[in-house]
């Protein structure tokens, strides 16, 4: 999810700042999943980048890896994605996806595999691949205004995501304040945001999975601030399944601000 890097252009501020964060995953308060995230922001660019894998007694059915990264520029304070990858293997089989962004449409696209085929599948349209986010950069999420981001605002938002596959809405709406402490880093007030997932193309509308995330109310994200910056990012999300609940909690989440670049003195003795 994301909306927008915020700096006031007509005082020439900027927002700077770098997150090394790292997450646990559980079903029914079982572990299976542990990953890390590293986010750079700065005036002009960002980037972030993302690796996981199975642990506990999921990794005794299937060892899993996966990694995805996000590129992009910041323009007018908004995250421009410029290029998105994501990568995912098991015991079975592999899974990659590449995208390079113009402008936020999609120019070029790989997928291994290709989706496979089948008559029930509602087709990606043109333009589905236009004006949309990457899934990593979906979930930067900044603030507008001065006061703090920290804030009811920061729900208020519905975004176009497109993962390679499958184009999607992302709708989050407010639902309560609470304040976390991880294991090492941050602190502090969250905002916990209702998510509503809405599919637009590309899935088979019977598949079970798509009516059960589309029919879904339950789950939640939890922000957290990147300091230096006015961008939001998930500490927790949480999914109900038939099976459990699915919890990814951050254990560690560690941001730093980084100072502005020194504006350069052009007066003159």
């Amino acid at each position: 999810m994301a909306a927008s890097f915020v700096a006031d252009a007509a005082h020439g501020a900027s927002a700077q700042g770098r997150l090394e964060a790292e997450y646990t995953a559980t079903l029914a308060g079982i572990p299976i999943g542990r990953g890390n995230w590293v986010i750079d922001i700065s005036d002009k660019q960002f980037s972030a980048a993302a690796t996981g894998a199975t642990t506990g007694l999921l990794r005794v059915f299937t060892s899993g890896h996966g990694t995805s990264s996000a590129h992009g520029i910041v323009s007018v304070g908004q995250p421009v994605p410029v290029s998105y990858t994501a990568s995912i293997s098991n015991n079975r089989r592999s899974d990659d996806v590449r995208m390079a962004f113009v402008g936020g449409n999609i120019k070029e696209l790989s997928v291994e595999p290709p989706p496979g085929p089948s008559a029930d599948r509602i087709p990606v349209a043109d333009a589905d691949r236009r004006n949309v986010l990457d899934p990593m950069t979906s979930v930067l999420i900044a603030v507008g205004g001065s006061g703090d981001p920290v804030s009811p605002q920061a729900c208020a938002r519905k975004v176009a995501v497109f993962d390679g596959r499958m184009r999607y809405d992302l709708r989050s709406e407010f639902k309560r304040m609470e304040t976390v402490k991880a294991e090492k880093g941050y602190q502090g007030p969250v905002v916990v945001c209702a998510v509503y997932f809405i599919p637009i193309s590309g899935y088979v509308p019977q598949r079970y999975a798509i009516k059960y995330l589309a029919a879904l109310r339950d789950a939640e994200i939890w922000l957290a601030p990147i300091a230096g910056t006015r961008v939001m990012v998930p500490f927790r999300f949480s999914l109900p399944t038939p099976i459990g609940t699915g919890v990814l909690q951050a254990v560690q989440f560690v941001a730093v601000a980084k100072p502005p670049h020194a504006a350069a003195n052009l007066n003159t003795r």
